[in-house]
């Protein structure tokens, strides 16, 4: 197997859906209809700076996520004359907005934000359309700040708008790339179907937001006011502006003591390719025991930067920028790849790996547009141990980080990856004693962070205070086998389809589940995505026993599941196999539920699970969905539900653990109807 992420990782995800509820047509290179949008109600807008977390006031999961430099506004809570858009359908541009609404431009229209804190610079959220035949366009956006100093931004939408079935297309005009795959929209295998159905194009539009960083040039006050606006010449039909992230970047670091990249040939201008310098400062850093010390500047690397036994620090990742073309290959790399691009990779386990290695303050900007699973064009790859990653930012790659091991101990902290192809992390193959912390993660195309035990197990690792936002695909936080690892005081935000926020699976050809799995003290936050092929809602966090049981240790400890679409927890196994495997052993306690559009919890396999202190309200169904695995035998369901005492709550069909549901009698609702909760609030 490639050291990626494989293309046999994903035939085992067919029975996923990769289809859209309610079919939105896309007029690509004008504009997507979108959501339910509403006029602009400027007038109304608040006197003061609103400041979310993932679109929540600060105080609903305050100790959880990652603790941020900038502080984020939402442009629907700011002064515009646009139009909010709005909904949760996949495939919508409001669908993949933080919290589901963002502000759409048409050219002479404008979001104006006010200062919460000092600031010097900013990062706008936006989408574009695409280029009717694919590949993006670049549009303006004019950046003033109380009318005055003028800046513009080209934004672009080159990096963004994929199309139809995995592993996705570039191209809105393509006809299906697996006609023998199960299509939702006409519930066919259209290669079998006669007649062939005729699929609409662009089909399954997905992956529509980029963002952009800009230094200000000076520092602005509390109340000073940030106008983003679409000029009126503007060939962007729509501009559409999610929010606004404002920080008071401090000072470039310097180091003087060390191998700088400037004397060994590096130019900071980017006009020439750099890779040669970075090689020679770290030869030369590692002969007389120095760091690799990368001014700011700009830096041209189009290929991988091998590293061991080496620090190499930036002058902070606003400053120091490492910038790469995605370079096609004359022939295909040992490892499968076809391109290869800017990135900083130790060696493989296989040729020993690397260990010692300490990257900080920089950013990763690369060039990836299409997803080629076999393709090496992640920001940090390889094998790592006794190694730490501190403060990156990393950009248009495929996958920001992905680990193979066997590996031992890396840390990775206080960084942030944006808008990438894949996963944001993974550690894959055996990785164990290491973690994530403080990690800020959004826009990814697969997993946000992700441990997946292929071949060896991944043990005592830690995903602890990281913030995971807006993933298009797949689940925000996803654990696959491994031993003894721990999931806590995590953030997650607005998954769109084929997951949700916390995963729990035996999937991918995962070891299986042995020791405790910890999940604590995290919290989610408009989670569980309708899952197409199923025609059901997931739970915010879910269980799937798709290649083994599921029974572990599993304790589910002090979580909040807020706003869930549908349930907050779901306990499932895939029909083909829901008689060989089972989920128990699982332990929900302390957990408060605010808000489901269906049940609390949806058990869909055969085991048994225990409740203790998980208090519920605004729940939209019946509080337990038990359909067991669909037996129903005279006995009840084969799926049981343990009471340990002070569940409480409910919704309008009363107590959400009602007596006459237990220990296991049979309440299938196979598709509840949705009841959409209000809006989260103080506990």
């Amino acid at each position: 197997m490639s050291r990626s992420i494989t293309g046999a990782r994903w035939s085992r995800r067919r029975w996923a859906p990769v289809a859209v509820a309610s079919a939105t047509t896309a007029a690509v290179g004008l504009s997507l209809v979108v959501g339910n949008a509403a006029p602009a109600l400027a007038a109304n807008a608040p006197a003061a700076p609103v400041v979310t977390r993932a679109a929540l006031d600060p105080s609903l999961v305050a100790g959880r996520g990652a603790a941020v430099a900038f502080a984020e506004q939402e442009a629907e809570n700011a002064v515009h004359n646009g139009s909010v858009i709005t909904g949760r359908a996949a495939y919508t541009l409001a669908a993949e907005a933080s919290g589901r609404k963002a502000v759409q431009l048409t050219p002479g229209q404008y979001v104006e934000f006010t200062l919460p804190g000092a600031a010097n610079a900013i990062t706008v959220r936006y989408s574009i359309p695409d280029a009717p035949t694919g590949g993006g366009i670049t549009a303006p956006l004019d950046v003033t700040v109380n009318g005055k100093n003028k800046k513009t931004l080209t934004l672009t939408s080159q990096y963004a708008w994929l199309y139809n079935q995995y592993p996705f297309s570039n191209d809105p005009t393509a006809g299906l790339l697996h006609a023998d795959w199960w299509i939702t929209e006409c519930g066919c295998v259209p290669q079998y179907t006669d007649p062939a159905p005729v699929i609409a194009t662009p089909f399954r539009p997905m992956h529509f937001y980029d963002e952009q960083r800009l230094l200000l040039g000076k520092t602005y006050k509390a109340g000073d006011r940030i106008r983003l606006t679409a000029p009126a010449g503007s060939n962007a039909a729509t501009t559409t502006i999610d929010l606004l992230d404002t920080e008071l970047v401090g000072a470039p670091k310097v180091r003087l003591i060390a191998a700088n990249v400037l004397l060994f040939g590096a130019d900071p201008t980017g006009r020439r390719d750099s890779a040669d310098a970075f090689d020679q400062a770290i030869a030369f850093a590692k002969r007389f025991h120095l760091s690799v010390y990368v001014p700011p500047g700009v830096f041209q690397v189009n290929r991988h930067i091998i590293v061991d036994d080496v620090t190499i620090e930036g002058a902070g990742n606003w400053y120091t920028v490492i910038k790469g073309s995605e370079v096609a290959l004359s022939t295909p790399a040992a490892d499968g790849s076809v391109h290869t691009g800017v990135g900083f990779y130790g060696k493989y386990a296989e040729a020993g790996g690397s260990s010692n290695v300490h990257l900080s303050g920089f950013a990763i900007e690369g060039d990836v547009r299409e997803r080629i699973d076999t393709d090496q064009v992640n920001g940090v790859g390889g094998s790592l141990s006794d190694s730490t990653i501190d403060g990156l930012y990393l950009h248009h790659t495929k996958v920001g980080m992905w680990f193979d091991g066997p590996m031992d101990n890396l840390k990775i902290t206080n960084s942030i990856i944006a808008d990438q192809i894949a996963d944001a992390i993974n550690f894959r193959k055996g990785v164990t004693n290491s973690s994530v912390s403080n990690t800020f993660i959004r826009n990814t195309g697969d997993d946000g962070l992700a441990m997946w035990s292929d071949q060896i197990a991944n043990a005592n690792n830690v995903f602890d205070h990281n913030t995971v936002q807006t993933p298009t695909l797949a689940n925000g936080i996803a654990i696959y086998g491994g031993t003894d690892n721990t999931v806590s005081n995590n953030l997650v935000a607005d998954p769109i389809r084929e997951g949700s926020g916390l995963h729990v699976g035996s999937r991918f050809g995962a070891q299986p589940f042995t020791g405790t799995l910890a999940i604590t003290d995290n919290t989610t936050v408009r989670a569980g995505t309708y899952e197409l092929n199923w025609n059901i809602g997931l739970g915010a966090i879910w269980f799937l026993a798709l290649e083994h049981s599921i029974d572990a240790d599993i304790q589910v400890v002090g979580d909040h599941f807020l706003d869930s679409t549908y349930n907050a927890i779901m306990l499932v196994s895939d029909w083909p196999v829901k008689d060989l495997y089972t989920i128990s052993n699982v332990h929900f306690k302390d957990v408060r539920v605010d808000g489901t559009g269906t049940s609390v919890v949806s058990a869909r396999a055969a085991g048994s699970a225990s409740f203790e202190n998980v208090d519920a309200r605004n729940v939209g169904a019946v509080g337990i969905n038990n359909c067991g695995s669909f037996h129903f035998t005279p006995a009840g369901s084969e799926f049981s539900f343990t009471d340990l005492g002070g569940n409480d709550g409910g919704g309008t069909t009363g107590p959400w653990f009602a007596s006459w549901e237990l220990p296991n009698t049979i309440t299938c609702d196979d598709r509840p109807p949705v009841v959409a909760p209000p809006a989260p609030s103080t506990w």
